[in-house]
């Protein structure tokens, strides 16, 4: 029996040579060439990209014979490429989609099958659903080409999509003012393809960018994986420190998540990184707009919401829920709690390359290191603490989905509960207003515990008190 190939969070994701092979990334390639084509794009380009992951560019290569085999034309890019890059040639090339072979943050055995749709984000859903539908039980099945002979024929042609993004990009921010502010940033680009990118943009000038982990090297050394949280981050939190550098910029795999570190060596949560990042565009840019979050993600977007006048949209966990509510609601800002944003003016997609440059000029606009930059926010809303464990599940989900729900805590760390939420797993509200989030990962068998909450010294119960919940203690 054929191996099934499903589309998870973000793209469908295996171990590389067990489930993830030649046949049958050929046979998603496959999938989405039909999807594209019912949907009226034959003879359309489509834009495929890849990291730095091994085999990667021979998967795309694949991947590209087979769109091309079924009458589409392929932009290739000509080296690993952030997604945010890949995402914005799709509209720069008006692309009818885009295919990006990464697993983003997975383990190094680990590779990835992404789609993006003509904005250059994520497909919703229903259309994902259709993708798989039209994949072929086999190979057998499958058209395709010859690379050479595909690119003869102009079928697949090779392009740089850089210069275009950092045109891009330069209409969205202005980077002189960062270039000449003499900051310190080490650039933590985990052996992906964030590489190269900081120094590009902002150095030349005063500010010194002091990039580790630039090189290819995908068993990823020095962390357990490219995921820009603890520990992971650790040694580039002590470069921070050694370098006396004011911040410390982390992109993943795949360079469309960051990480933040501050002047003294110590993770910045995603969760207050996104409310800093939509603090910088309502109080410091003076923007206005709605903001996308997922239930996963912080309640300080709500009371910045209620305090600059703007909705709040809450979406399940994924950019496949978040970039179809960016583009339906013009939003300002989207994101989730992974450490993944996007922008408005820009593409419905995750970048951490702009995310890091709107960080910094946060950090010139006010003259202020990431720690005082925190304290505003705080000083706005009060101050918020985190937490997540990630624990490895057996047995069928189903059957832990019940335990749950039968469980039906009263309180949680002392807490107590105020409301049951199932949008995507499930979201225990909580009197103080955070909240604590049981889910299964749309692409690993692992179980995610996430919480919220305004009480430091409650976290780890809260937390430890959802794990029993989940069946996990």
């Amino acid at each position: 029996m054929a191996f099934k190939i499903k589309f998870g969070t973000d793209g469908w994701r295996g171990v590389i040579a067990e489930e993830y092979t030649f046949d049958n990334v050929r046979r998603a390639a496959q999938g989405f060439a039909s999807y594209m084509l019912a949907q009226g794009r034959a003879g359309q380009w489509v834009v495929v990209g890849y990291d730095k992951r091994f085999g990667s560019e021979n998967f795309a290569a694949a991947t590209a014979e087979v769109l091309a085999g079924n009458g589409l034309k392929v932009y290739l890019t000509d080296g690993a490429t952030p997604t945010p890059v890949i995402a914005f040639a799709v509209v720069d090339q008006k692309a009818g989609g885009a295919v990006n072979i990464t697993a983003s943050h997975n383990p190094p055995g680990d590779n990835g099958f992404k789609v993006r749709n003509e904005t250059g984000g994520a497909i919703a859903p229903d259309g994902l659903k259709l993708i798989e539908a039209g994949i072929p039980d086999s190979v057998e099945n499958v058209k395709q080409i010859d690379y050479s002979l595909a690119e003869k024929q102009g079928l697949i042609v090779k392009f740089d999509p850089a210069p275009a993004y950092i045109k891009h990009l330069q209409k969205l921010i202005d980077l002189q003012p960062i270039k000449d502010a003499g900051l310190t940033v080490v650039a933590d680009a985990m052996w992906g393809n964030g590489a190269g990118w900081f120094p590009r943009l902002i150095g030349g000038g005063k500010t010194k960018v002091i990039e580790i982990h630039n090189v290819r090297n995908p068993s990823f050394p020095e962390m357990k994986r490219p995921e820009p949280i603890q520990p992971n981050v650790d040694v580039g939190l002590q470069a921070t420190l050694d370098n006396h550098a004011d911040v410390l910029i982390v992109t993943d795999g795949d360079a469309d998540r960051l990480g933040i570190g501050d002047e003294n060596g110590h993770f910045i949560d995603q969760l207050r990184v996104y409310g800093l990042m939509a603090f910088y565009l309502l109080e410091q840019r003076g923007l206005r707009g709605p903001i996308v979050k997922t239930i996963s993600t912080t309640t300080m977007l709500n009371k910045l919401g209620k305090m600059y006048g703007v909705p709040i949209h809450e979406t399940g966990v994924g950019f496949k829920y978040i970039a179809p509510k960016m583009t339906e609601t013009d939003a300002l800002i989207g994101g989730e709690e992974s450490g993944g944003y996007a922008f408005r003016g820009h593409v419905p997609e995750r970048d951490g390359i702009l995310a890091g440059l709107y960080f910094l000029d946060f950090m010139v606009r006010t003259g202020k290191k990431p720690t005082e930059l925190l304290q505003m926010l705080f000083d706005k809303v009060g101050e918020h603490f985190y937490g997540r464990i990630d624990s490895p599940f057996s047995g069928e989900r189903a059957a832990r989905e019940k335990t749950i729900l039968e469980a039906g805590p009263l309180t949680l760390g002392g807490l107590k509960v105020t409301e049951l939420v199932t949008i995507d797993g499930f979201l225990f509200r909580l009197e103080d207003g955070g909240w604590l989030l049981i889910r299964f990962s749309g692409t690993e068998p692992i179980l995610r515990v996430y919480c919220e909450t305004m009480h430091a010294d409650r976290v780890d119960a809260i937390l430890q008190d959802g794990l029993k919940v989940a069946g996990i203690k």
